[in-house]
C-alpha cells in the first residue's frame, strides 16, 4: 500500500508504527453552523482510508475533534443571546446527523477543544519550559517559531519567505511578539467570552494547539496518519508539528495525507458568491449516498467540481450498483438452493479479478476513482451471467462481492426493506402478550428485533408507542 505524503511530496510504502495498528488523526469542523459540502469531502475520503485499512486487517484507532470554541461560535453565541457551548453542542448533534446520512462511521474518539484544557496547558507550559514558547505582558502566549529548526518542512515554505507575517498568523496584540512570525498559544479573554484559569492570564487556547493536545492524549506522541483538507497545511498543520516536535521531542506524524479543494461550478465556494451548499441542503435533493459516491468518483488529491450535471451522473452511478444488488436479490429468491458447478466456479475465478482490480486501485494511494471504475466493471459482469439457471451459490457470491466493495467506500447498496405497520403491530400486541404471561425474554426479543429492523419502541401510560429510526 502507497501513501503520497505531504511531507515528503511523494508517494511512500505505508509502514505502521506498530504491526497491525493505525493511529490516525483526522481535523474536524468548528460547530458554529451546518457542515458544508467542502466539510463533507474530508470527512467522506478519510472514513474511506479508515475502511479500507480496517478491510485490510488493521486495528485503527480513528480520532477527529470537535473545536468548539471560537470566534464564529461565541460571535453566534452572542447574536443569539446564549452561551457559547448551546452552540456548539446544537451543530455538533446536527454535523453527526449528517455524517450518518453520509455513512460516516464514528470516530473511535471524537474530543472536544472545550474538555481538553488541562492537556493544553501542560502543553504550553511544557513548550514555555523548554524555550519554545513565551508570556507577553497581558498574558498572551505565543510559540517562538525561529526556536523550531524544522518550521516549514511540512508547507515547505522558507522561513525568510514569511518574514513580515503571512496574514493568517497575525492576531491581536501584534506588538507584543519576539517576532512577526511567533504563533499565539493562549489569548486573554474579552468580556462576554467563554475562558478558563491559566498560570499566564484568564483566557483561551489558539486553535492550533488543541490538535497537538488531542492526538497526543487519544493516539500517543508519534502518530501514523494525520489529514485534512489542504487548506490546513499552512499554518494549522505547520504549526501542530512544530508544538507536538518541540513538546515531546519525537516525529509527530509519520504520513501526512490532504484532499484537494471543492470548486462548486468551477469557482470557489462562498456565500458572497451565492454558490454556498451545506449537506443537509443536498440532502434535501439527493439521498447523502449519491454525495459520497460523487466525493469518491474522483481522487481525493484531485480538484473536484461540483455541480448539478455531475451530481445527476453519480446518481445514475449509483443507481447502477443498488439494480444490480436488487435484481440478484430477485434473482435469489427465484431459485432453489445448490451448489456451484464447474461452469460457475470459472466464472467466480473472473469476477475476482476485478476484486484484484480494486485492491489495486485502493493500494495506489486510495484511488477511489479507479476502484469505482472496478465495481462497475464487476456489476457488468454480473449483468451479463446471473440468471435463474444460475445456483444460489454461485449468485450470493457475486452479491457478496459487490456489496464487500462498496462497503469499502462506504456505499450502502442494498437498501433495507421497510416493515409494514400491519407487521409492526402484530410484534407489538405479541409482545404485549409476552409481558402479561411474564415471558420477558420472548418480549425482549421482540423489542430487539424491530429495533435491528429500525423500528423504536416507547411504553408510555396511553400504550406502546413506535417510530422509524
Amino acid at each position: 500500500m502507497k501513501i503520497y505524503n505531504t511531507l515528503s511530496k511523494r508517494k511512500e510504502e505505508f509502514v505502521p508504527l506498530e504491526e497491525g495498528r493505525v493511529k490516525m488523526y483526522v481535523c474536524g469542523p468548528t460547530v458554529y453552523n451546518l457542515i458544508h459540502i467542502g466539510n463533507a469531502r474530508p470527512m467522506i475520503v478519510f472514513d474511506t482510508v479508515r475502511r479500507y485499512m480496517e478491510h485490510k486487517g488493521y486495528e485503527v484507532n480513528f480520532v477527529s475533534n470537535f473545536t468548539d470554541v471560537d470566534d464564529k461560535i461565541i460571535k453566534k453565541a452572542i447574536e443569539e443571546g446564549v452561551e457559547a457551548s448551546v452552540i456548539s453542542e446544537r451543530y455538533i448533534k446536527e454535523c453527526m446527523k449528517d455524517m450518518q446520512g453520509m455513512n460516516i462511521k464514528p470516530a473511535t474518539t471524537h474530543p472536544k477543544a472545550t474538555e481538553e484544557i488541562c492537556g493544553m496547558l501542560d502543553m504550553i507550559g511544557t513548550l514555555i519550559e523548554k524555550g519554545h514558547a513565551y508570556a507577553a505582558a497581558d498574558g498572551t502566549v505565543y510559540f517562538r517559531t525561529r526556536s523550531f529548526k524544522g518550521y516549514g518542512k511540512l508547507s515547505h515554505k522558507n522561513l525568510d519567505d514569511l518574514q513580515g507575517g503571512n496574514r493568517s498568523l497575525l492576531v491581536t496584540g501584534e506588538d507584543q511578539k519576539e517576532d512577526a512570525l511567533d504563533f499565539v498559544l493562549w489569548k486573554p479573554k474579552k468580556d462576554g467570552e467563554p475562558y478558563w484559569e491559566s498560570p499566564w492570564c484568564n483566557g483561551r487556547p489558539g486553535w492550533h494547539i488543541e490538535c497537538s493536545v488531542m492526538s497526543k492524549k487519544y493516539l500517543g506522541d508519534e502518530i501514523d496518519i494525520h489529514a485534512g483538507g489542504e487548506d490546513l497545511i499552512f499554518p494549522h498543520h505547520e504549526n501542530e508539528i512544530a508544538q507536538s516536535e518541540a513538546a515531546n521531542g519525537k516525529p509527530f506524524a509519520k504520513y501526512w495525507m490532504h484532499n484537494a479543494f471543492l470548486n462548486i461550478d468551477n469557482k470557489k465556494m462562498s456565500k458572497s458568491a451565492g454558490n454556498f451548499f451545506t449537506v443537509r441542503d443536498i440532502s434535501e435533493k439527493y439521498d447523502l449516498q449519491v454525495l459520497r459516491f460523487f466525493m469518491l468518483s474522483a481522487h481525493y488529491r484531485s480538484p473536484l467540481n461540483f455541480s448539478a450535471e455531475l451530481m445527476e451522473a453519480a446518481q445514475n452511478g449509483y443507481d447502477r450498483i443498488v439494480t444490480c444488488v436488487d435484481n440478484l436479490n430477485y434473482l435469489l429468491e427465484k431459485v432453489t438452493a445448490g451448489s456451484m458447478r464447474e461452469e460457475e466456479k470459472k466464472l467466480m475465478e473472473e469476477a475476482r479479478g476485478f476484486i484484484a482490480k480494486f485492491d489495486e486501485a485502493m493500494d495506489d494511494d486510495f484511488n477511489t476513482a479507479d476502484a469505482i471504475a472496478a465495481i462497475f466493471e464487476l456489476v457488468k459482469f454480473v449483468n451479463t451471467n446471473a440468471d435463474v439457471q444460475r445456483s444460489q451459490e454461485f449468485l450470493l457470491g457475486l452479491k457478496e462481492e459487490i456489496v464487500t466493495l462498496s462497503d469499502i467506500c462506504g456505499l450502502i447498496v442494498e437498501k433495507k426493506k421497510e416493515m409494514l405497520e400491519e407487521d409492526i403491530e402484530a410484534l407489538i400486541q405479541e409482545r404485549q402478550n409476552a409481558r402479561k404471561v411474564r415471558d420477558f425474554k420472548r418480549a425482549d426479543e421482540i423489542r430487539n428485533e424491530l429495533l435491528n429492523k429500525g423500528i423504536i419502541l416507547e411504553d408510555t401510560r396511553e400504550g406502546v408507542k413506535w417510530k422509524r429510526a
